[in-house]
């Protein structure tokens, strides 16, 4: 099982970058360099990562290509065509972005027209316009999921892969993003398993993190750090590796490097209870 965890450092060299993700033990990473990086800057941390066994999991293309302001769409959608091709040039899995949003003022915000047909039809647009600008050799583009904006579900990734129609279009796999109501969220290894068993073969990488239902009157559902909701970890681990224990499972959105170090900790004892659990079946 390879995991990895956001590094809020800059680093001199490869060689440095490569030490510090291996001294926290990790075996995948988020991509050490941005798009304004040179070809050779690449090369240097594409050969390091492959030499020293590190997966680099993902690129983040973080932007709103569906953003109602024409410049604002325009920038947003060469971003991705930019991380995208870095994500190639590094020997990334993906870059990763979500759809965008219809809603001008928050790029990843809700919005009445985020479930339109058109906007599904825009996504698709899209998404082939970017992977068919960049032709990547190996890296694919991502769309991760999302509460209101498609992909929500794992029928609308699987609606979409099929729309999209492109061999370079892959998976990202955040399951928090898709618990939106209580049955699922008490109910998660169930939903896991559907989610890996409809879209596993083409899922690259995966994000951890977790999310807890709130005693109100009415839904209320917030993340939390790893372990401490109501996701079925040891059933994700177990989904992951049945499908191929290759993906990256990537810690996200914690405020310390000690967060991300205790995250870690709770990520390792979920797959010895994983393994125990798969050898008992």
């Amino acid at each position: 099982m390879r995991y990895g965890a956001p590094i809020e450092r800059k680093f001199a060299s490869a060689d440095d970058w490569i030490q510090f993700v291996k001294s926290k033990g990790y075996t995948a990473a988020y991509a050490p360099v941005d798009t304004s990086s040179d070809m050779a800057t690449r090369k240097e941390y594409r050969d390091s990562a492959i030499a020293n066994d590190i997966v680099i999991a993902e690129v983040g293309a973080w932007s709103n290509p569906l953003d109602p302001n024409p410049a604002v769409a325009k920038a947003a959608f060469e971003k991705c065509c930019a991380s995208l091709q870095l994500a190639d040039d590094l020997g990334a899995l993906c870059s990763v972005n979500i759809a965008g949003s219809c809603n001008g003022q928050q790029w990843d915000g809700p919005h009445p027209n985020n479930f339109d047909q058109n906007t599904f039809d825009r996504i698709v647009h899209i998404t082939r316009d970017i992977i068919d600008t960049v032709s990547p050799k190996t890296a694919v583009f991502a769309l991760e999921t999302m509460p209101w904006i498609f992909p929500s579900t794992p029928e609308e990734y699987l609606r979409l892969v099929k729309a999209i129609d492109r061999k370079a279009f892959g998976i990202h796999m955040d399951p928090v993003n898709m618990i939106i109501t209580p049955a699922i969220a008490y109910n998660t290894s169930g939903f896991l398993r559907e989610c890996f068993d409809l879209l596993g073969p083409q899922i690259v990488s995966c994000h951890a993190k977790d999310i807890h239902l709130h005693n109100d009157l009415t839904v209320h559902l917030s993340e939390c750090p790893p372990g401490t909701g109501v996701l079925d970890y040891t059933t994700f681990i177990d989904c992951v590796r049945n499908v191929n224990p290759e993906i990256p499972i990537m810690l996200e959105h914690l405020p310390s490097e000690q967060a991300y170090d205790d995250a870690f900790v709770f990520l390792r004892s979920q797959v010895y209870e994983a393994t125990k659990t798969h050898t008992e079946a």
